[in-house]
């Protein structure tokens, strides 16, 4: 996993809401917001309260809740601080008190000489745990950026790829004309999350959801088609390229050989769709969208065909078109 620069005043000030929203605010240990958080996990420090230090994981988050709250006061009001001064020898990167629960007096002392911020949430435990750890997976996940435009259709994330000037931005605008969504245009920025689900976004959520058209210029799409024609993200469930007709190239015309792309160690359908003059791209993809999401409920048209074709060929009717009256027994 690649080194990420992500420090705890950046947690403090992540702009979330809603159900998404960590509610923090430092109390203590200022100096050290600028602490790099290395490793996207938590850990319960309770062992460690109690001074049992053996394979501590100093080196994540720490989250007091009540249980460890409770051991901090016990061990504080009987003159017990062992544990706590060798907790802070350790470079934590910082503590979170949940349920608005404020340390002792000897504890905040120490972080403020060991320069580990204390942070404080009004949300419960398992609720406050369960948010931290889906938006550190989703910032530590492995990344990278294509060239290309990402849009939902019918649900479905769609990735067009192509060459340069081979038209992905037109048939995006058409798509999103028969009321479709755009994530993003040019440049698609895309996270594996969990390890097997591949989110794309716009690489600048600022210009994210403009779009350059040939011969027109730089268009607002939010501007022009309202709110309902954008989404900020979307998990990429199908790549369709886009390329310039090739007569002596041989394209698949059943469709029975499915066809993958791999980004990040996660392969995701792909779909190869020649464009030339007469062919209606966006009416293609909208149909392609629809085909994928039978196939993801269990029904495969061609298969379906080729069963068919089978048993055509094994039934009278068929043989009756190959042998003559007198080569049926």
């Amino acid at each position: 996993m690649a080194q990420k620069h992500f420090t705890v005043l950046d947690l403090v000030d992540i702009d979330l809401r809603e159900h998404n929203s960590l509610d923090l605010r430092c109390i203590g240990g200022r100096k050290g917001l600028g602490r790099v958080i290395e490793v996207p996990n938590i850990n319960r420090p309770g062992l460690a309260v109690m001074g049992f230090f053996e394979s501590f994981a100093y080196d994540r988050i720490q989250i007091f809740g009540k249980g460890e709250t409770a051991a901090l006061k016990k061990f504080d009001d009987g003159g017990n601080t062992e544990s706590i001064n060798k907790l802070f020898s350790y470079a934590i990167p910082c503590c979170i008190f949940t349920h608005n629960l404020t340390p002792e007096a000897s504890f905040s002392a120490q972080a403020e000489r060991a320069e580990c911020p204390i942070l404080q949430t009004p949300l419960e435990t398992s609720e406050f745990v369960l948010r931290l750890t889906r938006i550190l997976s989703n910032i530590y996940a492995p990344q990278k950026s294509v060239h290309g435009v990402l849009v939902e259709v019918y649900g479905l994330g769609i990735l067009l790829l192509g060459d340069s000037g081979v038209g992905k931005s037109e048939t995006a605008l058409e798509l999103i004309e028969r009321g479709h969504r755009l994530v993003a245009d040019d440049v698609v920025e895309i996270h594996c999350v969990n390890g097997n689900v591949l989110m794309g976004a716009g690489a600048n959520k600022i210009i994210g959801h403009h779009m350059e058209i040939r011969g027109l210029g730089i268009i607002n799409v939010t501007h022009l088609f309202g709110v309902r024609a954008i989404r900020d993200r979307k998990q990429i469930q199908l790549v369709v390229l886009l390329e310039e007709w090739d007569s002596s190239k041989n394209y698949d015309r059943i469709g029975s050989d499915d066809q993958y792309i791999d980004f990040l160690g996660v392969s995701i359908p792909k779909l190869e769709i020649p464009v030339k003059p007469g062919r209606n791209v966006p009416v293609i993809i909208e149909v392609a969208a629809m085909n994928e999401r039978l196939k993801k409920m269990g029904y495969n048209s061609s298969k379906e065909f080729n069963q068919n074709v089978l048993k055509w060929i094994e039934s009278d009717q068929a043989r009756s078109v190959y042998y003559g009256p007198e080569d049926i027994i």
